[in-house]
Order: structure tokens, then C-alpha cells, then sequence
């Protein structure tokens, strides 16, 4: 049977025939949910919503039938994805109006204590440390580019290379600081 088929025949009570739909198109709207959700639990959610709203769309018989079973299904899952941000967008606003949250007490809107202030000061040591450990061509390039704040195309132009290289020159230069600082137990967070 089309898919047509199945959804008139379960319109007029065939439960099976939606069985039959589901099996159908289930792994194909699953994985496209997951792929935009990548969270799994997340979608299985979504994708229980997208045919209950199928399925209450069609017994409610406002389905239209073209010939598309597939994409309206998977418009229905596309629309849910897009309720989903929307609403954790919005859940994520906080209002001013709130009186028992302080929004102005934050970390980041206070002076550094002195304890922050060495530790800031330990880290800006221990970064540079780690850069004069580096090999000069990556030392350099990464002086131009975080110091000196150069575009990479200027640093290719200064240094007379391509593009590319400076790209190469400055992935080494990190995954060398990263490396150096792993074998010096470097830890360079607050």
C-alpha cells in the first residue's frame, strides 16, 4: 500500500495502517532529528511528539493528501526542532523584574581579588614559558598573530610564505604548547 493508502485507511480506524507508516519512515525522521538535535534523548522526544502530532492531525482529518507523506512528516519533526530552540531561547532570558535574583552579582562585573591577580599573573608567566619552548617559526607566527594581533595573510606577506604554511605553523605552535604544557603539568586556567 502507498502511503496515502495507509493514512486514509487509518483515518477510518485501521490502526495497523499507521503501524505500517511508522516502520516505514521511522529510522529516516528519527536519524534527521538526531542529526540537528545530536542529543539522543532529546530526540527520541521530539520524534515521539512528531507523530502524536501526526497521528492527531490525521484522525482529526485535517491531513491533505499530495502525494507527500514523507515531507509532511518531515515538517512536523522540523517544526518541533524549531519550538524546541525557541522555547530554550526564551527559557534562557532572565527578567529584570526577577527580585530575588541579584543579576549584577557576577564574577565577571567584580575587581580580581589578589588571589585572582597571582593566578593570572602565574598563568601569563607560564604562557610565556611554554611560547619561548616553541620553535622559532612558530614562536614567531604566533607572536604576529596573538601579540602583534595579524591577520594570516599579513603574517604569509611579513614572513614571506604562503597562507597555508602560516595556518600550519600556528596549529603546530599550539598543539606544541598544549603538548609542552602536558609534560610540564602546566595548568593554565583560574
Amino acid at each position: 500500500m502507498t502511503d496515502e493508502q495507509l493514512v486514509k485507511a487509518y483515518a477510518a480506524g485501521n490502526n495497523e495502517a499507521f503501524d505500517t507508516l511508522l516502520k516505514r519512515h521511522q529510522d529516516r525522521v528519527f536519524n534527521y532529528i538526531l542529526r540537528i538535535i545530536k542529543n539522543e534523548d532529546l530526540a527520541n522526544d521530539i520524534f515521539q511528539e512528531t507523530f502524536v502530532k501526526a497521528i492527531l492531525t490525521i484522525k482529526q482529518g485535517r491531513y491533505t493528501e499530495n502525494g507527500k507523506f514523507p515531507a509532511w512528516i518531515s515538517r512536523i519533526a522540523h517544526n518541533l526542532i524549531i519550538d524546541y530552540y525557541r522555547q530554550e531561547k526564551s527559557e534562557n532570558v532572565q527578567s529584570a523584574d526577577i527580585q530575588d535574583a541579584n543579576i549584577l552579582n557576577r564574577k565577571d562585573l567584580c575587581e580580581a581579588t589578589v588571589e585572582d591577580s597571582i593566578i593570572s599573573r602565574q598563568i601569563m608567566d607560564d604562557v610565556k614559558f611554554l611560547i619561548r619552548e616553541l620553535p622559532e617559526l612558530q614562536k614567531e607566527v604566533l607572536h604576529m598573530r596573538y601579540y602583534q594581533n595579524m591577520s594570516f595573510k599579513e603574517i604569509a606577506e611579513k614572513t614571506g610564505v604562503s597562507i597555508n604554511t602560516a595556518l600550519g605553523r600556528m596549529r603546530y605552535a599550539i598543539i606544541n604548547l598544549r603538548r609542552i604544557a602536558a609534560e610540564k603539568e602546566i595548568i593554565l586556567t583560574l
